[in-house]
């Protein structure tokens, strides 16, 4: 982390504790804030609470799936500006045309490389980067 960048706080949200374990793990270790979720409803739970700067979200979860969880982040005011990465496995061409659909502004398929899903973020957190 160089002097003066921003830190931002991301909220990671998988119903797989092992990803939401190394995604963690990964993104604390490069100066990031990170809090975490297993579900839908905690995610928008989160949000609300710690409006963190971005959310990198899984779309096949139970209770709300990432789709419905990203809307309902769009569609409020208050969570509205907050960065949503998509990170899913449902397949490259249906993440690429879905995840615009609910307002997601990124979108990366697992499994991923690590280095690939940090420019995604770098790039929408330090956009003047």
């Amino acid at each position: 982390m160089t002097k003066g960048q921003h830190t931002a706080n991301i909220l990671v949200v998988d119903d797989d504790p092992e990803i939401v374990s190394m995604l963690s793990t990964r993104l604390t270790k490069r100066g990031y804030k990170v809090s975490t979720a297993n579900d839908g409803h905690r995610a928008l739970e989160l949000a609300k609470r710690e409006k963190p700067d971005l959310v990198l979200l899984d779309v096949m979860m139970p209770g709300k799936s990432g789709w419905e969880v990203a809307r309902a982040l769009k569609q409020d005011p208050v969570t509205q500006g907050i960065k949503i990465v998509m990170v899913t496995a449902i397949g490259a061409q249906v993440n690429e045309i879905t995840s615009p659909l609910y307002g997601a502004d990124a979108h990366i398929d697992k499994p991923f490389e690590f280095d690939r899903l940090e420019k995604v973020i770098a790039d929408l957190v330090n956009p003047s980067r």
